[in-house]
Order: structure tokens, then sequence, then C-alpha cells
């Protein structure tokens, strides 16, 4: 939610943000946090570090009511965000995640939300990597350990911990051009949480690879088009494609395509007609929006009135 307000302009890194009781350091006793205090006033920009590096409650508080008024107003801000992503188990009540019976998620909407936050928002995603972070004289280091470790090239996420939840930790960590998301849920020691992500991370690097089935521009299909000065079109995609499959399985991906209507002229050059599926054993493992790759202009009067005929008989299927 903070990486789209800042990209929509509706706040800036160098936005002061006054402390307000709420969001106190004191209220937080048994936590992490970055231990901004009452009535003084902090930057945007220190306070997500004191976010995503110290793990601090307090600086999440601080961010929900400069954003949205309220912790609880940025929660339904968290929701709405959370639904559009399609994060369908999770519901959240407050900005820090500390224990609450309403606030809940799943593995799977948290490497949901991990993606999109690599995707969406990668100027935010960076400072996920930093390893310390020093405000009001306290230096402390970001808690995920696998920053450190040599044996995987890891760039974040987060870690996080209550006594109901358990340790958790999402990591990602890229391997040449592909990129993994793993996460740990309800272990018993930071230890275990770290553990058990390092082997994942390192299953899915040896069993998976990354490929690019189609490149941005490549013609898909060429399709019929009516109404216009060509009879037909050349559809594709305006963005490569890479993929994670099992290793060895590249030669069994399938594609498919389905048009929104019938594709009538004019239509500009990549105007979105349909969806392209890419497919692996019959499930679909990605899906692009088709465009067209040309201007197709209206065609004359005579071809007009034959399309339209063929058109209105229903011979186009």
């Amino acid at each position: 939610v903070i990486g789209k307000e800042l990209q929509a302009g509706n706040i800036s890194l160098d936005d002061e943000v006054k402390i307000s009781e709420n969001a106190w350091a004191k209220n937080f006793p048994d936590s992490s946090k970055m231990f901004i205090e009452v009535g003084t006033t902090v930057t945007v920009h220190d306070l997500l570090r004191g976010i995503i590096v110290q793990s601090g409650n307090d600086a999440c508080v601080a961010m929900a009511e400069h954003i949205a008024g309220s912790e609880s107003a940025f929660a339904s801000m968290m929701n709405a965000h959370a639904a559009n992503l399609g994060m369908n188990a999770s519901n959240f009540v407050n900005s820090h995640g500390l224990h609450d019976p309403d606030h809940y998620t799943s593995p799977r909407d948290m490497a949901t939300l991990s993606r999109a936050l690599v995707k969406e928002t990668p100027e935010m995603y960076k400072i996920y990597s930093e390893k310390e972070f020093t405000y009001n004289g306290i230096k402390q280091y970001n808690r995920n350990s696998l920053l450190w470790d040599q044996s995987l090239n890891v760039d974040g996420i987060k870690t996080g911990h209550t006594s109901d939840a358990g340790y958790s930790l999402i990591t990602s960590a890229t391997q040449g051009d592909m990129r993994l998301v793993s996460v740990v849920m309800g272990t018993d020691s930071e230890r275990a949480r770290k553990v058990e992500n390092k082997k994942l991370l390192r299953y899915g690097f040896r069993f998976y690879e990354t490929v690019t089935p189609y490149k941005a521009g490549d013609s898909f299909v060429s399709h019929r088009i009516y109404m216009g000065d060509r009879d037909t079109v050349d559809l594709g995609i305006n963005q490569s494609t890479p993929i994670t499959i099992p290793r060895g399985q590249v030669a069994n991906l399938e594609a498919n395509f389905e048009l929104d209507k019938s594709l009538e002229a004019p239509l500009a050059k990549g105007e979105v007609v349909g969806t392209l599926y890419i497919q692996l054993e019959g499930e679909d493992v990605a899906q692009y929006p088709l465009v067209t790759l040309q201007e197709v202009k209206e065609g004359g009067l005579f071809d007009r009135l034959l399309d339209y005929v063929t058109l209105q008989l229903g011979l186009n299927d």
C-alpha cells in the first residue's frame, strides 16, 4: 500500500510525519520497534526503513495514520489491495501484524503479495536488502539473517513473529534470470524459519527453471479481421513472458488464446483484444494480454459491406 501511495504521488519520501500517541514506541513494549517518540517528526523515508529493516511496529502505525488518518482506515486500504491481488484467505485489522483473532493470512497470499511487491514497486523493494538502519542513535540489524548467506543471492523480504503465530519468514532470491519467493510460517524458532526457507530456495533453484516462450513483439497468430483495409492482423504480446516451470518441461508447454470479441477495424497497434494462456499439463501457468501488432484502418465501402453481411449471417464462426 505504501509503495502504491508513493507511486501515485499521494505521499513523498520527504513528508514529515508527526508521531501520535498511538504510534509511540512505548505502546509496543514486547515487540520490535523503531523507537520513535510522541510529538517528534520523522520523514517517510526513515519510517519506511524503520518498518522494513527494523520491523518497527510503531513505524507501521505512524505510516498508517499519515496515509489514511487512522489505523483502521489503513487496514481497509490493505484489504482492498489484497482483494485486487486475489488474496482471498486474508483479512487485516491493523498495520503491524500483531495478534488479533480477526487478522490472518495464508502462505499463498503472502507469496502473491510478495510477487506484487517485487514487480510493481521495484524502487521500494530495494530497501528490503538493506542490512542495518540507525535511528535515534540506535542501530538495528535486519532480522532476515539470510541476507548474510553467501550461498544464496537473497534480497528480501520480511520476518514476523508473535507468540500465537510463531516465527515466520518470507524470502526472495535470484539466480541468473530466475527469482523465487519462499514462504515459511509458524516455526518454533528464528533458526528454523531460516533453515526451512533455505531448503525451499535450494530446491527451487535445483529443480525449476525460468524460460521465455514468447518475446514482446513476436507474432503468436495471424487472425482474421473484419471491416478493415487488410484481411488479417498479427496478434502477440507487448511484454516478454518469463515463467518458472519444472526443469525439462519447456517442450511440453502449450499456448492458447481467447478473443474478447470478433476483430473489427479500426484497431490501433497495441490494442488489447484478448488473452494469451500458457499451459503445462492442461493447467494455466501464466496469462498475458493479447494485443494487435499492427494498426488496422477502416476498409473501403464495398469490403466493409461484404464483411457486414458475413458478420450478420454468422459466417465468421
